[in-house]
């Protein structure tokens, strides 16, 4: 019997690849919802190769824009908010992949959870900014939350089978982004283009940013504490500019289990929609006889965003969700040149600074705070 799948997010980074996968396994998997953001044209081309029932965009000009296309005639379109909720609950539907980018993301992924559905998590923002929350939603649903990031796939895979209480540390590992061995001088001059050249991965521009500041990594540790369950003080970062171990569990006898393979989402991707079989999607294996595998302590006072994120951790309450708005401001302002690569931690700090802590226990105060944190740091980016 097929699965029915409902992509959310299906025209970015992880949505192509979930979009290929369905392509290759049709036996398997359909799409019946997708759901994008401002790329019509590229929807449009998915609605052709893959002829789902239901399509989401972001506004109602592009829901126009699509209706008056051809290849959506047979195709019921929504848009905005209200849209996005309709595809993650969606009746037919059997597991829906989070994929938007950012804090956009929270809201579809907690109606999926209200409503049961199976949830492969690739929008670390949710759990960033609403992991407690989201977590004991999704216990008191029965869900599963299946991790499509690799980092998190990793370790999922190393942990099935294991004792949680014979963990002693989750170890995330990071590529280092395109600036690992750059002198501290030079970061002032680097330029967005500089750091959207990922040195291993294929990701979309916000995270290749968050991957060059290695908050990305930051909010992946946010995101295993809750995934996981386990404090941040049980995890560390390592360095591994190579990107073939994906990352390690370390238990109590001093044994660590890693989980490797080729830098390729769609590994991480086809188990999360497969779980417990596996795709045999046919990548390569890496070829150890050539690798000299390397692996370093990540340099907290070249890369505070790192620090920033675990010091957020710490925290808790609101910290990490007004870490993450601060972040997406920051970084929407360097990819439009408005602040400087170093200004970036600087803005995410005065936005912390500038803020009271305090713990919620709903969505709508997590939103409050989050759209807050929002204002003050347009705030900052204003005043640079």
């Amino acid at each position: 019997m097929k699965k029915n799948i409902c992509v959310l997010g299906c025209t970015g980074s992880i949505g192509r690849n979930v979009v290929e996968i369905v392509q290759r396994f049709p036996d398997r998997y359909r799409t019946l919802v997708l759901a994008a953001g401002d790329n019509v044209s590229l929807l449009a081309e998915q609605i052709k190769r893959l002829e789902p029932e239901v399509v989401v965009v972001r506004t109602e000009a592009h829901a126009m824009q699509l209706m008056a296309m051809d290849c959506a005639r047979k195709v019921t379109v929504l848009f905005g908010e209200k849209g996005y909720e309709a595809a993650a609950t969606h009746p037919d539907v059997d597991m829906v992949v989070a994929a938007i980018v950012g804090a956009a993301g929270l809201l579809p992924t907690v109606a999926a959870v209200k409503a049961g559905k199976a949830l492969a998590l690739a929008n670390k923002e949710s759990l960033v900014m609403g992991g407690k929350l989201l977590m004991s939603l999704a216990r008191e649903k029965g869900v599963d939350i299946l991790p499509v990031d690799s980092e998190h796939s990793a370790i999922f895979q190393c942990l099935a089978g294991q004792r949680k209480k014979d963990v002693a540390k989750l170890l995330l590992t990071a590529s280092g982004g395109p600036f690992r061995t750059l002198d501290k001088k030079s970061f002032s001059t680097i330029r967005p283009e500089d750091a959207l050249a990922h040195p291993t991965w294929s990701m979309g521009r916000k995270i290749s940013i968050d991957s060059a500041t290695l908050m990305n990594k930051g909010l992946e540790v946010i995101e295993a504490m809750h995934l996981f369950s386990v404090p941040v003080e049980k995890i560390d970062v390592v360095v591994h500019p190579q990107s073939i171990v994906h990352s390690m569990v370390a238990f109590c006898d001093g044994s660590v289990m890693a989980q490797m393979g080729v830098p390729d989402m769609k590994g991480a991707i086809s188990l999360a929609l497969s779980w417990p079989e596996r795709l045999p999607l046919d990548l390569p294996l890496p070829d150890f006889s050539r690798m000299n595998l390397h692996m370093e302590k990540p340099d907290l006072e070249r890369f505070p965003c790192l620090r920033l994120a675990f010091e957020a951790a710490q925290e808790g309450g609101i910290f990490p969700a007004v870490l993450n708005a601060a972040n997406e401001v920051a970084v929407e302002a360097f990819l439009q040149s408005r602040v400087s690569f170093t200004e970036i931690p600087e803005l995410i700090t005065e936005t912390l600074l500038q803020t009271e802590n305090r713990f919620v226990d709903d969505m709508a105060e997590l939103i409050e705070a989050d759209a807050a944190a929002r204002v003050l740091a347009r705030s900052f980016v204003e005043r640079s």
